[in-house]
């Protein structure tokens, strides 16, 4: 079977599928992998490290689609690339589905398989394929720098001769991966960092990390979702977070929101108002812009100055660090890949928990409930 690596699509997506260590272990499996000249370029992977790693490189993925068996991507394909495929082959990308509606009506049509990466299940088997956290993780990291980059106070406390320099305090609004690892990293900075999150039993995780954890009291599990996700809450919750969220705003240098429901629109967390009360020179880091963004200010992919607040709306974070950030989600998906291939053949068992959850369209139909529903919305 035919594995094709095409270049992304947007010149704003840097990373890729696959890297040459991946594209050993596809070969392994009995798969031959097809690189598109370039696709690698942005994440400093170049055709000659793809060629030794057993791969073919052709010079333009068009003259193949017709022939290829699995496509393997960061973006979702173009419609042309779609209707370039022949029918019953198979997409794998990291697509939000219930989002990229055209998109996912284009592979019913053309009776396409199509995976998303975002649709992998949260349990201990599907850990490796988990690119979710593999992305979120870099994001948390990479955006506490990028504040520390901008703001115009030290971050550690520091005790000079000419006084003493308190250190900036951060907060971090959801602590999942994203949130768990920007904790981290301000800490590693030597700031002061509180945690907020809807979900009480990620308490200890927080604090182990050195960060005070702020908590609105509920009687209820308001907040906590399946498989460890939030999920909306309820009006109540919202007003009693609102205040409580609103003075700690007010007093942080830097606040970075990962408040992201998968597959729906961010929770707006921080209104105009609330930005209005915050320090002049103080910086919001919104890494849920993607869906919109947990502040009202929040532009996607643009630099918001508001009343002497900067609001930082970069929806591609782990494209900043495209190394890193294309060897794990490579990883992840030819993890992904591999449990499918079976003697060098796809073996879709539609049967299987892992397989069934990451798939939302086979055989002309859509076989992802919440998918299925957002088209009918």
């Amino acid at each position: 079977m035919i594995v094709l690596i095409p270049k992304e699509n947007s010149k704003n997506e840097p990373r890729v599928s696959a890297t040459p260590d991946t594209v050993k272990d596809l070969i392994k499996s009995g798969l031959t992998v097809h690189i598109e000249s370039g696709a690698g370029t942005e994440s400093f992977k170049s055709d000659d490290d793809y060629k030794q790693a057993g791969g073919v490189i052709i010079d333009s993925s068009k003259d193949i689609y017709s022939n290829v068996d699995i496509v393997l991507k960061v973006l979702a394909p173009s419609s042309e690339e779609i209707e370039s495929l022949k029918d019953e082959s198979t997409v794998i990308s990291f697509c939000q589905t219930t989002r990229e509606l055209d998109y996912v009506k284009a592979l019913k049509e053309k009776s396409l398989t199509g995976f998303s990466m975002h649709l992998i299940p949260r349990t201990t088997l599907a850990q490796k394929m988990d690119a979710l956290s593999s992305q979120a993780n870099i994001s948390g990291y990479k955006s506490v720098l990028m504040a520390a980059n901008r703001l115009g106070v030290y971050m550690p406390l520091l005790m000079t001769a000419a006084g003493t320099i308190r250190p900036a305090k951060v907060l971090i609004i959801g602590a999942g991966v994203a949130g768990l690892q920007a904790i981290a990293t301000a800490k590693r900075l030597g700031s002061q960092v509180e945690a907020f999150d809807v979900r009480p039993v990620v308490r200890e995780q927080v604090e182990s990390l050195g960060a005070k954890f702020i908590e609105v009291e509920s009687d209820s599990n308001d907040g906590v979702g399946e498989g460890g996700y939030a999920k909306e809450t309820s009006d109540e919750y919202k007003k009693k977070q609102k205040e409580l969220m609103g003075e700690h705003i007010s007093k942080a240098d830097v606040v970075i929101t990962t408040a992201l429901i998968p597959g729906r629109p961010a929770p707006m967390l921080i209104p105009k108002s609330m930005v209005e009360s915050m320090k002049p020179g103080s910086i919001i880091m919104d890494l849920a812009s993607e869906n919109g963004g947990n502040c009202e200010l929040t532009q996607k992919d643009k630099i918001v100055h508001f009343n002497e607040v900067t609001i930082d709306g970069t929806s591609n974070i782990p494209g900043t660090m495209p190394v890193h950030a294309s060897e794990l989600y490579s990883k992840n998906i030819a993890a992904f890949l591999k449990y499918m291939v079976k003697e060098g053949q796809l073996n879709i068992d539609t049967n299987d928990e892992i397989i069934s959850g990451a798939m939302f369209t086979h055989k002309g139909e859509i076989t992802n409930q919440q998918t299925q529903q957002a088209l009918e919305d």
